[in-house]
């Protein structure tokens, strides 16, 4: 989920830079089709969204780690079997 919403944001932050320079990255190009307020709205959701899903993978990836830390801790006592 991290690198999809990494690529999306970048996507976005790209497209909405290009934007500027009246370069528009060939993957977004059908996005004008619509208009510009429309292509502005499908930037800013693409990078927001984008952002999003980085940010909870990131989260996910950390709380994931600390699971592995804590379960695999050499602190806790070792339970005897009967």
């Amino acid at each position: 989920m991290k690198s999809i919403g990494s690529f999306m944001a970048i996507l976005g932050l790209a497209a909405i830079g290009f934007g500027f320079l009246d370069r528009v990255p060939r993957i977004l190009g059908w996005i004008y089709t619509w208009g510009d307020g429309a292509a502005w709205a499908i930037k800013l959701i693409l990078t927001v969204v984008g952002g999003i899903l980085w940010f909870v993978g990131r989260k996910n990836e950390q709380t994931a780690k600390e699971d592995a830390e804590l379960y695999n801790s050499p602190d806790e006592p070792q339970q005897e079997q009967q």
